[in-house]
């Protein structure tokens, strides 16, 4: 990882930055219940309760227990529980099993992250200069990871709520601004050539963002927005998921498996389409952006459009001539995808829903993981998933760079995750 951020240029905005990150979380989980805490609907998933003592575990393995004189562990057999996939540290708890983890109870939880938190903070108080700079690097990961799990906080409790009949709303319905129907979607020609690609500079960035290299690129299209419900719903009416010329054979084996007939969430009554969220069951609206579809229903509709899918070097190319602001999520308060709105030649870069790219997650030229168990961050993972970029509105503001990448199997909906088309230049 890359790192020499003004944060974290002294204590107190370690200490700030710190605890905005961790109260973030707190913000996502208090509105919740103990049970909804517990919820686990699949083995890609974890439990509200889980991601929050796993972000504990970060720092009291990675920070504390090498650096803080002293430092006791909260409980012995939290390391168990709590590892994620780091062998190199020890074994852990079977990732489909961790809904059955009732105890340590959700007030426990809080009372590991409490004692996480004040030695942590009493580590960044009276640590030496030298001790600080030092381990500087590993708290922006371990922010940076935090909000990770942030995100994936709210995709997974959604996706666990979504089995319950009842259809609950786990949050209040947020204040939106009212916005007409988008533009029609029209092309905005890049010139492409020889491109600079990954993180530039000193300011944090995870390890699979470098080394900075150059790519050739033709000149490309993209489309000025991304795809809406209404032009998705186009599509499905066509009778798209009942025709394999338009997808993959292994898309078309996940359709066939998976009795697809639209996005994830979706459900069509005798009134029209509706879609489950985060605040309950919703009528679709038309003009926002269409999400959590995998990579496969993102390709098949660019085919069906006669487009095709960015590759992330195109979309970074053209992502870096435009400040990175957006619909995110703020303090902790989830939104859900929102109509582009405004002018511009490129809209909704950034926020509202993750967008798939043509391209496959792999190494950039150059690219090795750091040493020791932090290494296992992310290069273990450049094996059959592709690339996602831009942000979501479940991502919480400040963590997306233009340089981001994120990465899911093709087959994953249950991310906020859209498509924004692309084509080739005549």
């Amino acid at each position: 990882m890359a790192f020499d951020s003004p944060i974290f240029s002294d204590r107190a905005a370690i200490a700030a930055r710190y605890a905005d990150a961790r109260s973030g979380s707190l913000a996502i989980a208090d509105p919740l219940s103990a049970e909804d805490w517990m919820l686990q609907s699949m083995p890609d998933a974890s439990p509200v309760k889980w991601n929050l003592a796993h972000t504990s575990w970060f720092f009291e393995t990675f920070i504390l227990k090498k650096f803080a004189s002293g430092y006791e562990v909260f409980h012995p057999r939290f390391g168990y529980l709590f590892n994620s996939y780091y062998n190199q540290v020890g074994k852990m708890h079977p990732r489909p099993d961790r809904g059955l983890l009732s105890r340590p109870s959700s007030d426990e939880v809080r009372a590991y992250r409490n004692h996480v938190d004040s030695a942590m903070e009493a580590l960044i108080d009276n640590g030496s200069d030298d001790l600080i700079a030092d381990i500087a690097p590993l708290i922006a990961l371990g922010l940076a990871h935090e909000e990770q799990h942030q995100e994936l906080m709210l995709t997974d409790l959604k996706h666990g709520l979504y089995q319950n009949p009842l259809s609950p709303a786990a949050y209040a319905v947020p204040d939106t601004d009212e916005a007409t129907a988008p533009e029609a979607l029209r092309w905005e020609t890049m010139e492409g050539g020889l491109c600079n690609i990954g993180c530039q500079g000193s300011a944090f960035s995870f390890d699979n963002e470098g080394p900075r290299h150059k790519v050739y690129l033709r000149p490309f299209q993209l489309a000025h927005r991304l795809v809406t419900n209404g032009e998705f719903l186009e599509f499905i009416e066509d009778g798209a998921y009942s025709n394999p010329n338009l997808w993959l054979a292994d898309a078309w084996a996940a359709i066939e498996e998976g009795g697809w007939t639209a996005p994830l969430y979706w459900r069509k009554d005798a009134d029209g389409w509706r879609q489950y969220t985060l605040f309950g069951d919703r009528e679709i609206d038309p003009h926002a952006p269409v999400c959590h579809i995998s990579f496969y229903e993102a390709d098949a509709y660019a085919a069906w459009r006669g487009a095709r899918l960015p590759t992330e070097f195109e979309w970074e190319a053209a992502a870096s001539l435009f400040p990175i602001e957006g619909n995110f999520m703020r303090s902790g308060q989830p939104r859900g995808p929102q109509r582009a709105a405004g002018e511009g030649r490129l809209q909704q870069l950034y926020g509202d829903v993750w967008e798939w790219t043509a391209s496959p997650y792999v190494a950039y030229p150059g690219f090795a993981p750091p040493a020791g168990a932090i290494g296992e961050y992310n290069g273990k993972f450049m094996s059959g998933q592709m690339v996602l970029r831009g942000g979501s509105c479940a991502t919480p503001a400040g963590h997306v760079r233009v340089s981001y990448r994120n990465f899911f199997p093709p087959q994953a909906r249950w991310q906020f995750s859209g498509v924004r088309l692309a084509k080739d230049c005549e």
